[in-house]
């Protein structure tokens, strides 16, 4: 594992030198750089892009006031049709989390709405996050 891995998101929120996007990068071979949240529009006609989850497959947060640069998580696996098993780093700061549970609360149950598991408080966060969806290392050819 790569110790000397670069921001994240551009140099905003956590910083460190351990970071999720390195860090997803490394995990999936994913040519994706830069802000976290921009590996969606980066991803387009590259790599497949979907509202599914598969393992391997990389969460890609939006931008938030709160997560500036976004976020990206590595899905383990699928648990329920709601909830998904995800590694990822820095989502506590310094630390890679693997085996997170990562839950869908979107109204359409298109994982564009989830919550994450929170380890100081042993609990899912109350916070909800805003994502894009799920890009995979394979072919552009699967729905957009």
């Amino acid at each position: 594992m790569l110790l000397s891995l670069t921001a994240c998101g551009g140099g905003r929120g956590f910083n460190g030198p351990l970071q999720c996007a390195p860090y997803a990068r490394e995990r999936t071979g994913l040519d994706l750089h830069g802000d976290a949240a921009t590996w969606w529009r980066q991803s387009a006609g590259r790599y497949a892009r979907s509202s599914t989850p598969r393992p391997g497959e990389v969460l890609v947060f939006r931008a938030t006031s709160r997560m500036p640069s976004g976020h990206v998580s590595v899905v383990r696996r699928q648990i329920s049709s709601h909830t998904i098993l995800v590694d990822h780093a820095n989502w506590e700061p310094g630390r890679i989390d693997v085996g997170v549970p990562v839950t869908d609360i979107s109204p359409a149950h298109d994982w564009t709405r989830v919550r994450v598991w929170w380890a100081p408080i042993h609990a899912m966060g109350r916070r909800i996050y805003p994502t894009y969806g799920f890009i995979s290392g394979y072919n552009a050819g699967r729905a957009s």
